[in-house]
């Protein structure tokens, strides 16, 4: 739903019998559409892979604060946990600024997170700075880079969104590599103020998502490009005076102005009628700004709660199940593995080659292949998807039963690669809601991932803390997450009987 007029693609036929019917912008699957995928590459790289690498942070947390596991973790759960929780809220803001607008004041309050985070004194204020602050900004900034990509791509949705989330391997790995060096160099603190300074490269990725206005097929009778309604965009507010003065010199009619605004063009001479006009253009800008506002919420509210609300679709509903389980069995070996390390005594082998990093990098290819895979036309997407899924369950329930590098740097491969269907979690989601609800629909399923990242480390540390092991919280994590992706097989089972039931009693009526 949050289908903002800056952003669109597409246009719908005013006929209620056409209003399916699409025409796709010039630069769908092409052009500007891979400009979008290398903004959202390298916002994948400085958010998801920052905290991917959070791990080289969290061991320098229990050696300065001397806290518990339990709650040093929440740190690092809480800035996940929130980046994808405050996605359906995020909503609200693409509605009325636009993708790019939201995304460039993300990068600002992700950067200001981790400056302020390089002067806490204890755990408590990391909560605040770290987790809460860092943790809202990289939300603003993540879900506009998925839903970009999301409009600009059709026929390549997966390649392309697989293309853009290798970000987060290439993040992990040249992340945990950095942090470690600035760590080393020069203490945990000053290394969080480099890191604000490189987040604030997030407001240049989103300064390049372009919004997409109608197609150069979708001309008007003079035989112009149509512009984006000035109601609905604050650009054309600021341009439309130059617009309509190029129009004149064309021979063509400006556009339409209020009744009340010729006054002032014909006196210029007369101060006090330009003073009336700007009033008039700050009093339009102010009421359009306010109907844009009003609409964006009755939209995101109806998306949520109405008639048309996305969690009348049961599949789905069993989508967002599974996803409270998925996220926290990833995220787990990220956060823990360093500490894994430290206790089964490998910290030297690890140091040539970091397991964190072997995840990184097998993520990369895992999510390019499984994009190609899932691309072709005699391969179902959802098969691709369940099959990566039930690897990495059992990635995670072999995992505590490793004790040598070898072995865990195989079961970390295996991580990676099968963890590479979070490329294609988008596609799913279009595919069950459809374009038109891309933005409302995947903002529920990260913020179920978001409560799963939230609670899955300090979950683990909890569970260390009493048995003195890490094993446990793979298991339990392990199960539950096996539960979601069987819960997600059952639903569509269910659809399909329900239908045939129904079409049998409609022939047994006739």
């Amino acid at each position: 739903m949050y289908t903002s007029h800056e952003d669109i693609g597409y246009d719908f036929e005013d006929d209620p019998k056409d209003k399916k019917t699409l025409k796709p912008h010039p630069n769908i699957d092409g052009g500007w559409a891979w400009m979008m995928v290398l903004s959202s590459f390298f916002v994948h790289i400085l958010i998801m892979g920052s905290q991917m690498a959070l791990g080289v942070l969290n061991v320098e947390w229990l050696e300065e604060f001397h806290q518990s596991r339990g709650l040093t973790a929440w740190v690092s759960s809480l800035s996940m946990g929130i980046t994808l929780i405050v996605g359906p809220f995020i909503g609200l803001f693409i509605n009325t600024c636009g993708c790019r607008r939201t995304a460039i004041i993300g990068g600002l309050v992700n950067s200001l997170g981790w400056v302020l985070s390089a002067y806490a004194a204890n755990v408590h204020y990391l909560f605040i700075t770290f987790g809460v602050t860092a943790g809202f900004g990289s939300g603003m900034a993540y879900l506009p880079a998925v839903v970009m990509v999301g409009r600009y791509f059709q026929k390549r949705r997966a390649l392309a969104q697989g293309l853009s989330t290798t970000g987060t391997g290439f993040g992990t790995f040249l992340m945990t590599v950095l942090l470690k060096y600035l760590c080393a160099e020069y203490g945990w603190r000053n290394a969080m103020i480099i890191q604000g300074a490189v987040s604030l490269n997030l407001c240049v990725c989103g300064a390049l998502m372009r919004p997409l206005s109608p197609g150069k097929d979708a001309k008007d009778p003079a035989g112009r490009d149509p512009q984006i309604l000035a109601a609905h965009s604050a650009e054309s507010v600021q341009t439309g005076g130059q617009r309509g003065r190029a129009d004149e010199k064309e021979g063509n009619p400006g556009p339409e102005e209020p009744l009340s605004e010729p006054a002032g063009q014909g006196c210029p001479e007369e101060a006090g009628h330009g003073k009336n006009m700007c009033a008039l253009r700050v009093l339009k800008a102010v009421s359009q700004l306010t109907l844009r506002v009003r609409k964006g919420f009755r939209d995101w509210y109806s998306g949520y709660f109405g008639a048309a609300s996305l969690f009348t679709n049961r599949v789905f509903v069993a989508f967002i199940f599974w996803a409270l389980f998925a996220y926290s069995s990833f995220v787990i070996p990220f956060i823990h593995l360093p500490e894994i390390v430290n206790l089964y005594n490998l910290s030297e082998q690890n140091d040539v080659f970091p397991l964190t990093s072997i995840i990184a990098i097998v993520h990369i290819f895992g999510k390019v292949i499984l994009g190609i895979v899932a691309d072709s036309p005699c391969i179902s997407v959802w098969n691709v998807f369940l099959m990566a899924n039930f690897t990495l369950v059992l990635s995670i329930f072999i995992l505590p039963l490793m004790h040598t590098y070898a072995g865990l740097a195989v079961v970390c491969a295996l991580i990676g690669f099968s963890s590479g269907y979070f490329s294609l979690m988008p596609v799913v989601t279009e595919d069950l809601v459809g374009i038109e609800h891309l933005a409302n629909a995947y903002g529920i399923i990260i913020c179920a991932n978001g409560i799963s990242a939230l609670l899955g480390p300090p979950f683990a540390g909890w569970i260390y803390d009493i048995t003195q092991k890490y094993d446990f919280s793979f298991y339990v994590c392990g199960l539950l997450y096996l539960v979601g992706i069987l819960f997600l097989l059952i639903q569509p089972c269910i659809q399909i009987i329900e239908q045939s039931r129904k079409k049998a009693m409609g022939g047994a009526h006739v």
